[in-house]
């Protein structure tokens, strides 16, 4: 294993800092956040997945809000995250007068709504990740995803869910789904297990993204035969004494250590960073700026997380 040392410290840099510029919104405190000028200029997200904007209103607003049957659950989970985007899950429910429900689902009724919804130049789907169209014969991608989420509620798929020995197996059921790839399996096997209804750990095993694994080809300029998967999970058992060799005072989630997403998170993270911190230092994306600069919100975030993880009640979603 080959490791470029200044490449290595400055994962642990990033990952206190950024952490610490977390706790420090969390709490309220005024801007400026941290002195870290890249961290304050540009945008990133969490060190913990679940902590940024998109997760926190999945776990709150649409997990937690609405009837908590396992099909419905289930359901709300795959609509909103086939596209990611909480404007288009507030569309859906201003249009339709309520959430999206399985039992009130009606495929034309929310086909119509996202048809009309482009037709208007508005997006649909998050920009986070690539999806690709499952083509289940309808004119339009959204159109096939629907058909897609029919598909998966129609079968027993829920109930498998529900009765999973651990996260692969969730995942692999995902994966078995039309156009779903690994990467995007994993991530929405992570989804459900924020839900109450499938009780998988995140430490099982982990998918690495485009971003984890430009990260890893920055600090890494040989893993000595280690997969991706196996680097994020190394960087995970050693975590504890690379902040201790730095003197890095890393603020955990309210007791909770980050799992193998969070370091795989990371990594897509420092890939960025390293864009300014690091521009020498090629990566395999071939990418040389970061695009997003930090734009504040005025409303602060209602932190909240699995009740499962049992952190702090004024941290634990409550269900609605």
């Amino acid at each position: 294993m080959w490791i470029r040392p200044e490449v290595f410290d400055t994962y642990w840099r990033f990952a206190a800092e950024r952490q610490r510029v977390f706790h420090r919104r969390a709490a309220g405190d005024p801007p400026p956040w941290t002195t870290d000028g890249i961290i304050g200029r540009h945008k990133f997200t969490n060190v913990y997945r679940a902590a940024d904007r998109v997760s926190q209103y999945l776990i709150r607003d649409v997990i937690h809000t609405g009837p908590q049957e396992l099909d419905e659950v289930v359901f709300r989970i795959l609509m909103f995250k086939i596209f990611n985007r909480i404007e288009t899950w507030e569309l859906l429910t201003d249009s339709l007068g309520a959430p999206p429900t399985w039992d009130g689902y009606d495929f034309a009724a929310y086909n119509s709504v996202l048809t009309a919804a482009m037709a208007r130049g508005e997006r649909v789907y998050s920009g986070a990740y690539i999806v690709p169209n499952p083509g289940f014969g309808e004119a339009r991608k959204h159109g096939n995803h629907l058909r897609l989420i029919e598909r998966a509620m129609a079968s027993t798929l829920p109930k498998q869910f529900a009765d999973a020995a651990g996260l692969r197996e969730v995942y692999e059921l995902l994966l078995a789904l039309p156009s779903l790839g690994p990467f995007l399996a994993y991530q929405y096997a992570i989804d459900l297990a924020y839900s109450p209804m499938v009780d998988v750990g995140e430490n099982e095993f982990v998918v690495a993204g485009p971003g984890c694994l430009d990260g890893i080809s920055k600090i890494f300029a040989d893993t000595g035969g280690l997969k991706p998967a196996e680097v994020v999970a190394w960087i995970a058992d050693i975590s504890h004494e690379q902040f201790d060799r730095l003197g890095l005072d890393f603020r955990d989630l309210w007791g909770r250590w980050p799992t193998l997403i969070d370091w795989q998170n990371v990594f897509c993270e420092v890939s960025k960073y390293t864009r300014a911190s690091h521009p020498a230092v090629p990566g395999v994306s071939g990418r040389t700026r970061i695009k997003q600069e930090f734009r504040r919100t005025t409303a602060p975030i209602d932190y909240r997380f699995p009740p499962k993880w049992r952190l702090p009640a004024e941290r634990t979603a409550q269900t609605r």
